[in-house]
């Protein structure tokens, strides 16, 4: 505008100094004629230049007047834009969730929009740090949270620092101006650093110390306590409780003595203390750490590892109450029921309770079956009501050990199932005196596994059940009970002596054995006619079954006695034809 006041201006002076030069002609004498025609030449040419300027005033002002026109429509243009803005982002103000703000729990601001290439997570986060990062300053001014306003952006800042910039589209997106929004955000940030600097800050970490060095003082005083007490009471609570606890014994075992019982005692003892003092520091240790801010989150993990299972247990068995309750019935069920059947089994054993088919010595044997039968079923019954039995662990450690001890007890079933049939099949009861194969004694123990005999040179033999079912077994014992066992002998003669005197000496030789019962009477058995001799077996029936040996041998000392007592010489005829004057052997009797 100065410039087209001066060209103005100029055009006047321009056009003010032509007039006075045409008076000036008028009224002066006339001049040469080379002088008006300079003049004239002058004059044109300054008119000339006048019309040139005020066509370009002309154009400019057409510009101008273009220039305006543009801007007014621009300016509409950025107006309508800008309703239009404001109308898509309230659109997208309902369904945009937006990046919050929140420093320890505190929702301070919303942010919707980017910086640049900046996400609003990324600028929220930033802005997190730096706010914890100034709150947590031992020092700190008042005023030191500030706004500087710039001609791109309104920035929340500390000192040098910036915490927070605020655009115009964060100002679209609230409805608000842009300085209005960054001074709303000063307020909150500001506040919410300074309540970090209450906690944070100097005064605050000086309480802790002093609240640290308390606790550390009572600490001392507690376990020093606890050691005194202890160091003072121990013996003298001791000596009291043994004078009032009986020694433990089991079955005249001395489980626990006096001086074990003392030594328990003081055990025990020092273990209280130990877990008193242990509890008094980790008690203390963790008031320690929830005076500090920073340590807060350690102290409520602590205290955490120690309430959490607590409570959890405490849940738990609260929860678990009426299962148990269960258990505790059926428990109590199965107790007296069992109590019952060995009354029975009892009365049986003792023959006070006799039952057609049902021998007195399988009382026993079924006790011990019924109640391993008993007590599958009560614990199928309890199964299902211990802890954490629908667990798939629990159910996989369960099928595991039954498969170990299905695979490993092959040959111990075999052999239960063995024993459970030779209890019924009744082939021999414990006392009785049997052969097994090579192996002849008494039988002193019989179990679901093994039977156990005592052979006649005292050796203890085991043998499986499973051995004893696949084997041939000879029972003396009840053989003799019902029937006699025979005893039985061979002796052979040659043909020169007559078979009735050799029978009469062998019947007189079993009749003065004793042991060999005379009813039924002995009898002789002439076995084998063979080439040079004639064999006679003398048979006799014996009730004596464990001491057959004793019997065969008073018998075969009487044989010898009659035998050689009558002349007859015990001797096989393939020797008497070699005998070249050898005389008889018999035993010289003694006068």
């Amino acid at each position: 505008m100065k410039n087209v006041t001066v060209r103005y201006f100029m055009l006047w002076l321009a056009f003010i100094c032509t007039t006075i030069m045409f008076c000036q002609e008028e009224t002066a004498p006339a001049a040469p004629v080379s002088m008006l025609d300079s003049l004239k030449a002058v004059n044109d040419s300054i008119v000339s230049e006048l019309r040139s300027q005020v066509q370009e005033l002309k154009l400019q002002g057409i510009m101008m007047q273009e220039q305006l026109e543009l801007t007014g429509k621009s300016a509409k243009e950025d107006s309508l834009r800008q309703a239009e803005r404001k109308a898509r982002v309230d659109s997208l103000r309902n369904v945009t969730p937006g990046a919050p703000l929140i420093v320890e729990g505190d929702t301070l601001l919303v942010i919707y929009a980017r910086k640049g290439g900046i996400l609003p997570e990324a600028r929220v986060s930033s802005a997190k740090s730096k706010i914890y990062e100034v709150g947590k300053r031992l020092t700190m001014f008042a005023d030191s949270v500030y706004v500087f306003d710039s001609e791109v952006s309104s920035d929340v800042m500390v000192g040098e620092e910036v915490i927070l910039s605020v655009t115009d589209l964060d100002a679209l997106w609230n409805n608000t101006e842009r300085l209005a929004l960054a001074e709303q955000y000063r307020e909150f940030i500001s506040e919410k650093v300074h309540q970090l600097h209450d906690t944070y800050g100097l005064q605050q970490k000086l309480q802790s110390l002093g609240w640290v060095a308390l606790i550390i003082a009572v600490m001392a005083l507690l376990i020093w306590g606890i050691i005194w007490l202890f160091r003072l009471w121990k013996f003298s609570i001791t000596r009291k409780l043994l004078r009032t606890i009986k020694s433990v014994s089991i079955k005249n075992y001395p489980l626990l003595d006096t001086h074990r019982l003392g030594i328990a005692i003081i055990f025990v003892f020092n273990l209280v203390r130990l877990l008193l003092i242990l509890l008094v520091l980790l008690v203390g240790i963790t008031f320690m750490f929830s005076f500090f801010p920073e340590t807060k989150t350690f102290t409520y993990t602590v205290f955490g590892f120690i309430w959490d299972p607590l409570t959890d247990i405490l849940k738990s068995i609260v929860a678990y109450l009426p299962k148990l309750f269960k258990i505790v019935v059926i428990v109590i069920c199965f107790h007296y029921l069992l109590k019952l059947v060995r009354y029975f089994a009892n009365e049986i054993a003792s023959g006070r309770l006799k039952i057609n088919g049902f021998y007195a010595d399988w009382a026993a044997p079924t006790h011990t079956i019924l109640r391993v039968l008993l007590y599958s079923f009560m614990l199928v019954m309890i199964w299902p009501l211990l802890p954490s039995s629908d667990s798939e662990i629990f159910q996989g450690v369960s099928v595991f050990i039954g498969v170990v001890v299905s695979l490993g007890s092959t040959s111990v079933v075999g052999n239960v199932m063995a024993g459970l049939v030779m209890t019924y099949m009744r082939p021999f009861r414990i006392g009785d005196y049997i052969r097994y194969d090579d192996t002849e004694g008494e039988v002193i123990e019989k179990s679901m596994l093994v039977t156990r005999i005592r052979t006649r040179k005292n050796e203890i033999v085991t043998i499986p059940n499973s051995n004893m079912m696949s084997s041939q077994t000879s029972n003396f014992t009840l053989s003799a009970q019902r029937y006699g066992v025979i005893v039985h002998t061979k002796i052979t003669i040659g043909y020169d002596e007559p078979w009735q005197k050799i029978e009469a000496l062998l019947l007189e030789a079993a009749d003065k054995t004793d042991g060999i019962k005379k009813h039924p009477k002995p009898f002789v058995r002439i076995t084998t006619l063979d080439d040079f001799y004639v064999e006679y077996e003398i048979n006799g029936c014996t009730e004596r079954a464990k001491t057959m040996p004793a019997v065969y041998s008073a018998l075969h000392q009487n044989i010898l006695d009659t035998m050689h007592g009558a002349g007859v010489e015990i001797m096989s005829p393939h020797i008497e034809a070699q005998r070249n004057d050898l005389p008889i052997q018999i035993p010289q009797q003694k006068p």
